[in-house]
């Protein structure tokens, strides 16, 4: 696979440069992530990350309320932005006689997002992310899964223990101190990178970063990182049923794992593809289509960095398919994987998969500048975007059966199981309505 070129810039005030030039089409992606995600959220202040990322397209300085989107969007480009665990990213993709546009939308806003920042805009926006919690979480069937998991996985003191979209009561007691405060103190220069992919000049590219980022100040004070230290088993098993508003019961299972960039983390991601990924895997072979248990599978290692990972799986039952039944067989088929280990030929199947992913994601550009700045932000190596396919290639079935045994361990798991609630006609169609309604969300960004 062809190698992405990088350079790394550092400016004086701490901001990371990445630029990956590529003159093979006439545009230019802008990428910038932010050291801060809902891991960095103080008790009683969740959600506030994903709030400040919609407080972000409200308008800075020089920029007025929405204008961010109609300048990139009338110079032909596209732009969003998006919050994590582990950090919030801001994207434009545009021509790329337009980077200098970029640069400076994005500078402006980190430079002078607090003097246009109102109580008008802060209720706007809060009510946005209730009514996106409303229909992405609260009445959306199993839309709850995460959030229940997560609390479950990881103690109440771990940062990773609440959802990136916080909750109803935090979000509705944010004050204009509190998200003033937020600002300052994690949307500095010297806690970001930005990386530039695409037909541009270097020279003039990194020219214009200094132009348009360089005045700005260094928070001298950022705090350290949280504290994410965490025992690496669960130590038990835990068990919860939730009787909700959904169709069909569904199993869900997580387990604690090594962290992102490790190489069990790559083992336990050939795992999760063995199990579920395609067709002829074995979760799907055996409960979807010969068993005819189960009419979904999914199987996936979140990639995170903070002490812990998670490992996450779910089956959703055919109808009339016990879900203990279910359950039973969604286990028996990863023990037979950890026991018995994967043949050669499996490997290769997912190995191929894999190289043939990752190629068809690096050939666009906002996913290569994506890349690099996640690897910047995470470990300050952004070459390691070079060595993706390498490190999944070098897991052999020996470290695959490895990670797993270490791993996937009835004393290390969480099970989730939803069942369909047996309501009152009445009370369901009114439900129903509600949750309707909530499907409406004016996202007045």
């Amino acid at each position: 696979m062809p190698q992405v070129p990088i350079e790394r810039h550092r400016l004086s005030n701490g901001l990371r440069v990445i630029l990956s030039p590529d003159t093979s089409a006439p545009i230019v992606a802008v990428n910038l992530w932010y050291d801060v995600g809902s891991k960095h959220e103080q008790p009683g202040k969740t959600g506030f990350a994903h709030l400040f990322e919609h407080m972000m397209f409200q308008g800075s300085q020089n920029v007025d309320k929405g204008e961010h989107f109609a300048l990139v969007q009338g110079a032909g480009g596209t732009l969003n932005a998006t919050t994590w665990l582990d950090r919030t990213n801001y994207f434009e993709t545009l021509p790329s006689h337009e980077l200098e546009l970029a640069l400076w939308l994005e500078a402006d806003r980190m430079a002078r997002l607090l003097p246009a920042m109102t109580q008008e805009k802060l209720d706007n926006q809060r009510d946005v992310v209730k009514n996106e919690r409303r229909w992405s979480v609260d009445n959306q069937p199993y839309g709850d899964w995460d959030e229940k998991l997560q609390a479950l996985l990881y103690p109440e003191t771990h940062p990773y223990h609440h959802s990136t979209i916080g909750s109803m009561e935090d979000l509705s007691a944010a004050s204009l101190a509190d998200v003033s405060r937020f600002f300052a103190t994690w949307y500095a220069p010297n806690n970001a990178v930005v990386t530039v992919a695409g037909d541009f000049e270097p020279a003039a590219a990194l020219a214009a970063i200094e132009r348009q980022f360089g005045p700005i100040p260094a928070n001298a004070d950022l705090p350290a990182a949280p504290d994410m230290t965490v025992e690496a088993r669960i130590g038990r098993e835990i068990r919860e049923t939730v009787q909700s508003r959904v169709p069909l019961p569904r199993v869900y299972a997580g387990y604690r794992m090594p962290t992102f960039g490790t190489d069990a983390w790559d083992a336990l991601e050939v795992a999760a593809d063995l199990l579920a990924s395609g067709r002829a895997s074995r979760l799907y072979r055996s409960l979807v289509r010969e068993r005819q248990l189960a009419q979904d599978v999914t199987v996936f290692a979140f990639p995170i960095v903070g002490g812990a990972s998670m490992f996450v799986l779910w089956a959703t039952a055919r109808p009339a398919v016990d879900h203990g039944e279910l359950e039973r067989a969604l286990f028996g088929e990863i023990e037979r994987l950890k026991n018995d280990g994967p043949s050669e030929e499996e490997l290769q199947r997912v190995r191929n998969l894999h190289a043939s992913g990752v190629e068809s994601s690096l050939e666009r550009l906002a996913e290569r500048a994506d890349r690099l700045s996640m690897y910047t932000i995470l470990f300050d190596e952004p070459e390691r975007i070079n060595t993706e396919v390498s490190r999944y290639e070098a897991v052999d079935a020996e470290r695959v059966r490895s990670a797993m045994a270490e791993t996937l361990r009835e004393d290390n798991r969480v099970v989730l199981t939803y069942l369909p609630s047996e309501e009152p006609e009445a009370e369901a169609e009114a439900e129903a309505r509600e949750t309707a309604g909530a499907a409406v969300v004016e996202e007045d960004r």
